[in-house]
């Protein structure tokens, strides 16, 4: 017959009772623990893990919530490239919080880990790209999220002509400017830890007026002169998944071809040439995570393209497209 000792319990009002000492729980390890016949509610400390848990009809449970970090990479979509000698679009916000890399967007701090909790479902959305321009701007692309981060779309590319179109949208990073006559129009800016500014037009050749080109993660599109067109700013290169690989490109500003931004880099579309012609479709964005294979196993909701891959002893997974949730247990 089991017996409770005690030195002093003392009554309190509302039928609470206080205990002077400390209340020690028999400590169990894992497997002294499992080979109990346990009841919902029964309390244990366990000597592995060093931690109070309860049983809750059919498994043990820790009293806090389980757990562990987990490392990001989040692009969101590029913005399109304007048409006619339209700037290049700017590269999605880009936030990276893998330690091994440099930097995040526009040579920020890398980012902190985000405490993720076993039971708990979390966003995730993959930017799609901005629309190329085909009658003015460019499109913004749509932003990428993971959990609390949010990465925002890349400012779609002017167009070289009228006061409406010739200003860069500002996003993730932003979109280049144009020029109509002499004017010079704005750039689109960049974010703060995303990415940079887009750069301007030029007025000194009237007959093309070259565009600027979008901002990128790593560096601010190139100003267009008499010479030609804005290059887009580069981008920046990540080994979260174990291998190099560089996102976050901005679109060049149109003159003798327009090139889309790659699937699921995040770089910006490059803007139309002369006479007229669209400009480029912004490249979609990514998501990836990466945590300890040991620390938990995740599960992915409806609504998300994913792979799954390891690196040494960290899990790896890559979403592409879609929106929906993830949990981990």
């Amino acid at each position: 017959m089991s017996r409770l000792k005690v030195d002093n319990i003392e009554p309190r009002s509302g039928n609470n009772v206080a205990i002077d000492n400390p209340m020690n729980l028999k400590s169990y390890t894992t497997a002294q623990r499992d080979a109990l016949t346990s009841v919902a509610g029964d309390m244990i400390y366990n000597s592995d893990d060093n931690k109070p848990q309860f049983y809750n009809g059919s498994s043990w449970t820790d009293f806090t919530p389980a757990t562990f970090e987990t490392t990001s990479l989040v692009i969101a979509g590029g913005g399109g490239g304007g048409v006619q000698n339209g700037a290049g679009g700017g590269a999605g916000g880009y936030r990276n919080s893998y330690s091994s890399d440099t930097y995040s967007g526009r040579n920020g701090a890398i980012e902190r880990t985000v405490t993720t909790i076993k039971g708990t479902s979390y966003t995730v959305t993959v930017g799609s790209g901005g629309a190329a321009g085909s009658t003015g701007k460019g499109g913004d692309g749509n932003n990428s999220v993971f959990a609390v981060v949010t990465s925002i779309g890349g400012g779609g590319g002017a167009r070289s002509d009228s006061s409406s179109n010739r200003d860069g949208n500002d996003g993730g990073a932003g979109g280049g400017g144009a020029s109509s006559g002499t004017t010079i129009g704005n750039k689109g800016l960049g974010t703060n830890g995303q990415g940079f500014d887009g750069g301007i037009g030029a007025t000194d050749n009237t007959t093309y007026r070259y565009a600027g080109g979008g901002g990128g993660a790593g560096s601010g599109g190139s100003n267009a002169n008499s010479g030609g067109a804005g290059g887009g700013g580069a981008g920046l290169s990540s080994s979260i998944t174990g291998s190099a690989v560089t996102r976050g490109v901005g679109g060049a500003g149109g003159v003798g071809s327009s090139s889309p931004g790659a699937a699921n880099t995040g770089n910006g579309g490059g803007g139309g040439i002369f006479s007229p012609s669209a400009g480029s479709a912004g490249g979609s964005g990514i998501v990836i995570l990466r945590y300890p294979t040991a620390d938990a196993t995740i599960s992915v909701g409806a609504g998300l393209t994913s792979s799954s891959a390891t690196d040494g002893s960290d899990t790896v997974v890559t979403f592409t497209a879609g929106t929906g949730t993830v949990s981990f247990s």
